[in-house]
């Protein structure tokens, strides 16, 4: 085949280069597989992306390789695709590629992009979210199944304050629940409506949801709320995922959810299922609601003594935000004795379940966590976890497929990989001790060396990690 084909998309004609480079190697898609693809059902994610800035997660590499993450527009794109300016937490700017037509999408597709990353703003009001969204991330462990009964107990309490949900598969291990609301409020104030969203599911299902930031606490299915900061964004809905067989971020009717299987949603399934059934999010920016009913939870739970919980770790630090410190490294005047989240307001601590604590005032972690790996390239952390399952090779043999845990996190401007393994089926007394990773990549130490900070007066960035669910 040509190096490069045209298709025909909002009529224009748009250049794919190189068609037949394999995208997808296990699978077998290749890069225009992934363009026939987003034409097929672009009316689909044009609905959750169309009038907003992007942030282009490129994989020129293709799924299996790294990626990396481009907010400024690239300086040669065509007068035909529109870009605005974004001002960042860190008050740096940066002009994005905003989307509107099947044609400019298929121009970012060629770029590399696999799933799409839409800011919850649209491009003619950048201060004012249009978007609340939930993001169901299960930690170790946790069946498909409490995801499924989670996202439903959110379904409710958005019903009860006065909010229609849209629900839909991650693409990888979680779920995503979305609201569209009216563009009245601040990031600030959407991100304190679905913190009090997480408090309110912690509060009805304590052993299945945790709105806890700090891994170390967490259990079951995190319901994470920063996800509505700003800055922050999530896979859309019709999003191929960059796992070997392609999955797709699918919208679901509610009826759906209690026993839908996200394995059957690939870049191979879910057109038929589009022109079959349309998009189950069709009706999505008709029903803008009011977070008034959320923010007045708000602020009872802040009456009840809920104040803010911790932000990401780029985020200057918020008035009445607890200490940015993992708990089990608080100094002790520090610690909370108790984890109030799962009660209701006014309900005296005693009265609810509260997170398990020691004598010091530690939580204990709920999983046996530890790191084998650091690597600025997969393929390198993959070889780290196979070094340390040489080491030690009678843990190895007990680990299950989801005790292996290979997380994409966030540098400055590209990925790199962190692998950890999950000891829970290594009886204590022969889990092996946490060694030094191997390797140990540091994404910032070059910032460091050379002088860099995130921002004037600070100290050098910590890497986070952009959610994997």
């Amino acid at each position: 085949m040509a190096q490069t084909t045209a298709l025909e998309a909002a009529g224009r004609e748009v250049a794919i280069t190189n068609p037949e480079k394999v995208f997808f190697p296990r699978a077998g898609y290749t890069k225009l597989d992934l363009a026939k693809y987003y034409l097929a059902v672009a009316d689909g994610a044009l609905r959750g992306i169309a009038g907003r800035p992007i942030v282009l997660k490129r994989y020129v590499h293709g799924a299996e390789g790294e990626p990396f993450y481009q907010k400024r527009a690239p300086e040669q794109h065509p007068d035909w695709v529109e870009t605005v300016e974004l001002r960042f937490p860190s008050g740096r700017t940066a002009r994005e590629i905003v989307v509107r037509d099947a044609a400019q999408l298929l121009w970012i597709v060629n770029l590399g992009c696999i799933d799409l990353n839409p800011h919850p703003v649209r491009a003619d009001d950048l201060d004012h979210p249009d978007e609340l969204r939930v993001d169901l991330d299960p930690t170790p462990g946790v069946a498909w199944d409490d995801v499924r009964r989670v996202a439903l107990v959110v379904r409710d309490v958005l019903d009860e304050h006065g909010l229609r949900s849209w629900p839909k598969t991650s693409g990888s291990r979680g779920m995503h629940v979305n609201v569209r609301i009216e563009r009245r409020w601040t990031f600030d104030e959407v991100r304190r409506a679905a913190l009090a969203v997480a408090r309110e599911v912690e509060r009805r299902q304590p052993d299945k949801a945790t709105s806890k930031w700090w891994k170390e606490e967490r259990h079951g299915v995190f319901l994470d709320y920063n996800q509505n900061a700003k800055d922050r964004t999530v896979a859309s809905a019709w999003s191929v995922r960059p796992t070997p067989d392609a999955r797709v971020s699918m919208p679901l009717e509610w009826d759906e959810v209690a026993d839908c299987d996200p394995l059957r949603f690939t870049l191979a399934t879910a057109p038929a299922r589009f022109a079959e059934g349309g998009d189950a999010s069709e009706g999505i920016d008709a029903a803008a609601g009011s977070l008034e009913k959320l923010l007045a939870l708000s602020a009872a739970h802040e009456a009840s003594g809920l104040k803010d919980a911790p932000w990401p770790p780029h985020y200057k630090k918020q008035r009445g935000e607890p200490p940015r410190v993992q708990p089990s490294k608080r100094k002790k005047g520090d610690r909370p004795r108790f984890s109030t989240s799962t009660r209701s307001p006014g309900e005296p601590a005693e009265n609810r379940g509260l997170s398990p604590v020691s004598a010091a005032g530690r939580r204990r972690s709920t999983q046996p966590l530890i790191t084998v790996s650091k690597a600025e390239h997969k393929a390198d952390a993959l070889a780290g976890l196979e070094r340390w399952k040489a080491r030690h090779p009678d843990a190895a043999a007990l680990l299950q497929d989801d005790d292996v845990l290979v997380d994409s996190m966030r540098g400055r401007s590209s990925t790199w990989t962190r692998i950890r393994v999950n000891l829970r089926h290594v009886s204590e007394a022969e889990r092996p001790a946490e060694e030094p990773p191997d390797p140990d990549y540091d994404p910032w130490r070059a910032f460091r060396d050379r002088g860099f900070a995130s921002r004037p007066g600070s100290r050098a960035p910590k890497p986070k990690t952009r959610s994997s669910s």
